[in-house]
């Protein structure tokens, strides 16, 4: 797959996940297809951008608990990309709530392939 490709697509599942537009079964099967790394990525920029004093906290963070708690995939996917070395160098380097969309989906796939 191509680098622009390949970032379209994790900006698909992200926006997917974060708008409402994927259902559940379709998110999980797009998750379950992505590097570990990129699915920790991807929930924990949710997580980190949609706080309790988030309005639309309630709808994004149920989503993810729905995709988690129905899917051991998913959940096996998280725990996978966690142990990666580029989530520490991110979380060391960075701050999930300094990136919009685009632009943390750029670097984290540009990271992921280089």
């Amino acid at each position: 797959m191509a680098f622009a490709q390949e970032q379209q697509e994790a900006l698909y599942l992200l926006q997917g996940i974060e708008n409402g537009t994927l259902t559940t079964s379709t998110a999980a099967r797009r998750i379950e297809e992505a590097d570990p790394a990129l699915v920790y990525f991807i929930f924990t920029w949710l997580r980190a951008r949609y706080g309790a004093d988030h309005p639309a906290a309630e709808g994004v963070i149920g989503r993810l608990v729905e995709l988690t708690g129905g899917y051991a995939s998913v959940k096996a996917q998280m725990r996978e990309g966690k142990a990666d070395s580029i989530v520490a160098w991110f979380e060391e380097e960075y701050s999930y709530r300094d990136f919009g969309a685009s632009a943390f989906i750029e670097l984290i796939v540009e990271k992921l392939e280089g």
